[in-house]
């Protein structure tokens, strides 16, 4: 656990790290043979659920998808995200993050936010809990629409001082999501834990998306988003051609029979 961790950190200014979500064994096992970090995100919540918010994804919920991408695991780190009002203080924090990495066996946790969190992030530390921190967007608290931060002189000199308290507190890492390009290099330059971007630009260390969102399994219009493979068609045309063959009775032939 801790050596996969040492080797992430190890990344900075050095190579790319390579990040996508998860939510089973079967994509996990896909994924793991390119990737340096697999997150099961609770971003679940909307991809397989069609939840309006991440804050809708329980505990139990993660635990049980992460059991099935942990099968599916050899080589990559695996976090799992802490769903909303799981970690509001020390005590909380630790029994649950106990539990999901008891029943789990991942390598560590990914918590929102900066200062509201950083005693949380030394007690988890201290209990020998990896923690991946996450800045800018935070799905789990924020309001109404969507939008980039770091425009105002404000809103950087916060952001910049959270990155630099979650380095402090012992994340080994901090996912900024939708952060403007310019602050993602000064934080990036400023930390000497990795940045992974998630619409933040290269100039962070790394790069995570929703692995369905580039395999075009979602139909998501956000900006970051970049669809890779149209996986949506591959799927309508296997399961075409198996209805012919069942209408035609093609299917199941002897050699697919008992």
């Amino acid at each position: 656990m801790f050596d996969k961790v040492k080797k992430i950190k190890q990344k900075k200014n050095k190579s790319k790290i390579v990040c996508l979500t998860a939510y089973s064994k079967n994509i996990a096992e896909e994924v793991d043979k390119f990737t340096d970090l697999i997150l099961v995100g609770d971003s679940l919540g909307s991809v397989l659920y069609n939840y309006k918010s991440t804050r809708q994804v329980t505990l139990e919920k993660m635990i049980e998808h992460s059991k099935s991408v942990r099968l599916g695991i050899s080589k990559s780190l695996m976090i799992v995200d802490m769903p909303y009002n799981t970690y509001r203080n020390k005590a909380e924090a630790l029994k649950n993050c106990k539990k999901v990495m008891k029943e789990t066996k991942c390598d560590g946790v990914k918590l929102e936010g900066g200062l509201r969190i950083k005693e949380i992030v030394k007690h988890l530390i201290k209990n020998k809990i990896p923690v991946l921190g996450h800045l800018g967007i935070t799905p789990q608290t924020v309001r109404g629409k969507f939008k980039s931060k770091g425009k105002s002189v404000r809103e950087r000199n916060r952001l910049l001082s959270d990155a630099e308290l979650l380095e402090k507190s012992g994340a080994f890492a901090i996912v900024l999501e939708c952060v403007k390009s310019d602050l993602s290099k000064e934080i990036t330059r400023k930390v000497t834990i990795p940045t992974i971007g998630i619409g933040s630009s290269n100039n962070c260390d790394g790069q995570i998306l929703v692995t369905d969102d580039i395999l075009g399994l979602t139909k998501s219009k956000i900006k970051f988003v970049k669809k890779y493979i149209d996986l949506r068609r591959y799927i309508r045309e296997g399961i075409s051609k198996f209805t012919k063959e069942v209408k035609s009775k093609k299917y199941p032939s002897k050699k697919y029979s008992y």
